[in-house]
């Protein structure tokens, strides 16, 4: 009888430790509700600063990795598009160096939940970590910027990126747009973990804003990610981004460098730099994704198009650049390999309306025709032995792996799948192949699509996904092997919508506050909704004064207005109470309104004469008075904008 009652309090005390808290079931500032997910020693909890709309969130657990996450998790259920942002700091300099503080996108509380966060770590390491099947392993991509301020992850449809910036006003892109399978209602919300399950850490969330972006119907920006890969950890890492098209790393061979193709032009990027050089190519101004260097790292390889009759054909420039020396007579004629010895070049020629792949002598000469079956025969790269000669081809009816001897005898099929493969390299090692995978239903080798880099291992023909990504043609065309055989590079792509490049109505807020967040202490409330406006309207913030008690920004058609009346759209104000009130014509002629927060409001109607003035509304907020004011603006629309301020607007 005593062992029993024994057994049951060691039962009440294992539950109580080790169980997942249960949610509170109370709302948290813009959220929902907060509870610990997955197994944590130590309770989490949250402190919602109402007057200055920040979270302070408490979490232990041992990570937020591998196959199980366990830490404090403050969320909303939501559904479709949505932008979440915050500036992250931690309360103490103390602690595991990979404690995390993350925004999160999560399909369910349960621990092994497919989810995608930006996690920000004490050590300024800041990643896109996702999950992309229940149970899975966790993988990230690591940001070239450490410790940023200003942290937003998106999901525009079956996408998810992240932007980073020191504040609103510098957010960019900075990674991602992985298809993650976030469906019908999810979880989004802030999260904290110690990375060390017998302590507990804090984390603040401030300038916290929860949008759901509105429909793109504009052509999208089209951004490209430099990465790197690592083979044992399958980790990647953004090496540079900018917006527009570049294609096809090659990896120097000293490991100092990549080189990559931009407008017709061949590029150097030192690593760890962000600001490529331009290599002299003299009159070959339209090279192409199809490149490569020399085994003794003095010359490299182009394709270019800019002479004759304007179709690809190889030439040899010095790698620090120089006048290329042509080395094909026919055309279409485009590179991919060069042989150990760095006497031969393997390259893709069209001849008699066949692509099939020959070998030409670096110095020039007669090529040699080494594949003879119909259809495209294509990406031939050497061995590094020089025994091999692996390609691509689509003799069986789909694109798949093969390899044949240099001399291109005994020409075999590396394995087979239903699959489409192109563009296989070989690393230094001689240990792994790793190429390019399209889904069956693709034809040839196009851009914008779903695809994988995959790795085999030579020795025993195991095949792993070492990336999923959005790209295809330009992600890894040519050689990109790191010398060291530990890391691929290739080029991801992303499709920004229009709106999130610009200031805009429908997310003026975000600039604003960057303008206005160190100015002044008052809390910033700007609409995320603005009648009469689309993504087409460019609204330029503009600070008329911000001081101690408070602030006013003119909502202006162009960048210098002064607030006439001709460039602008109309105001916003904040005060502190207790030091001025925001302008409102007379409040005894004004309609009293109630806003949906239960906040008591008073609009004023325009009037028209010459011109139309603005509509206007305002609101007290405990300490602090606010008011909108627009052109010609209606009482429902200037309500809907008062409660999309108040309700959307987690600022100061």
């Amino acid at each position: 009888m005593r062992r029993h009652h024994y057994f049951s309090v060691f039962i009440l005390i294992a539950a109580l430790v080790f169980w997942p808290t249960r949610s509170s079931g109370q709302a948290v500032g813009i959220f929902e509700d907060h509870n610990d997910v997955g197994t944590v020693l130590h309770p989490g909890s949250v402190d919602y600063d109402a007057a200055n709309k920040t979270y302070t969130i408490s979490g232990s657990g041992e990570n937020m990795w591998f196959a199980a996450d366990a830490f404090q998790f403050v969320w909303k259920k939501m559904s479709g598009d949505v932008s979440l942002a915050a500036d992250i700091s931690f309360l103490t300099k103390t602690g595991n160096e990979h404690k995390k503080a993350a925004l999160m996108f999560r399909q369910t509380l349960d621990a092994d939940s497919v989810y995608a966060d930006i996690a920000l770590h004490a050590s300024g390491l800041t990643s896109l970590q996702f999950r992309n099947e229940k149970g899975a392993i966790t993988r990230e991509i690591q940001s070239n910027l450490s410790a940023p301020q200003r942290l937003r992850i998106v999901k525009r449809g079956d996408y998810v990126y992240m932007a980073l910036g020191t504040s609103d006003a510098d957010l960019k892109p900075a990674g991602g747009w992985l298809r993650i399978p976030l469906q019908g209602e999810f979880y989004v919300g802030l999260g904290v973990c110690s990375h060390d399950k017998d302590v507990v850490e804090q984390a603040k969330f401030s300038n916290v804003e929860l949008t759901q972006p509105a429909a793109e119907s504009d052509k999208p920006v089209l951004y490209s990610t430099l990465e790197t890969v690592a083979v044992d950890s399958a980790d990647r890492r953004v090496a540079y981004i900018a917006q527009g098209r570049f294609e096809a790393p090659n990896w120097t061979r000293d490991g100092s460098a990549f080189l990559f193709n931009r407008d017709g032009h061949i590029e150097r990027l030192a690593v760890g730099s962000d600001k490529p050089v331009t290599i002299n190519t003299g009159f070959a101004n339209r090279c192409n994704n199809d490149h490569g260097i020399s085994p003794d790292s003095t010359q490299l390889a182009i394709s270019d198009n800019s002479q004759g009759d304007h179709e690809s054909m190889v030439y040899v420039v010095p790698i620090a650049g120089g006048t290329p020396r042509r080395i094909t007579e026919k055309s279409p004629s485009y590179w991919h390999g060069w042989s150990p010895d760095g006497k031969t070049l393997a390259f893709v020629g069209e001849r008699n309306r066949d692509f099939d792949i020959y070998a030409i002598p670096a110095a020039g000469g007669q090529e040699t025709r080494l594949t003879t079956a119909k259809g495209l025969d294509d990406g031939p790269e050497y061995s590094p032995d020089g025994k091999y000669i692996y390609f691509n081809s689509e003799r069986t009816g789909h694109m798949q792996i093969w390899r044949m001897n240099a001399d291109g005898s005994d020409q075999e099929q590396v394995f087979s799948d239903e699959l489409n493969n192109w563009f296989p390299h070989i690393s230094p090692d001689g240990q792994w192949m790793v190429f390019l995978t399209y889904q069956p239903d693709v034809n040839g080798h196009p851009e914008n699509k779903d695809v994988m880099l995959r790795l085999m291992s030579l020795a025993d023909k195991k095949i792993t996904v070492l990336a999923k990504l959005f790209g295809g043609q330009g992600t890894i065309n040519v050689p990109s092997w790191s010398p060291d055989s530990k890391q691929v590079a290739f080029v991801s792509y992303m499709l920004i919508p229009e709106s999130a490049e610009r200031a805009y109505a429908g997310d003026i807020r975000s600039v604003a506050l960057s303008l206005l967040r160190q100015r002044t202490p008052v809390p910033v409330r700007v609409p995320k909704f603005m009648p009469g406006f689309n993504s087409r309207d460019v609204v330029y913030p503009i600070v008329e004064s911000d001081d101690f008690g408070g602030y006013s920004l003119i909502l202006a058609a162009t960048p210098d207005c002064a607030g006439q009346h001709v460039c602008s759209y109309g105001r916003l104000a904040g005060t502190r109470s207790n030091v001025k009130k925001p302008s409102l014509e007379n409040l005894q002629t004004a309609t009293v309104v109630q806003l949906r927060s239960g906040v008591k409001a008073y609009f004023h109607a325009f009037k028209c004469g010459a011109y139309c003035g603005e509509s206007s509304i305002a609101w007290t907020e405990g300490a602090y008075s606010y008011a909108i004011a627009l052109k010609a603006a209606s009482e429902s629309d200037l309500i809907a904008a008062a409660n999309s301020a108040i309700e959307g607007s987690d600022s100061r």
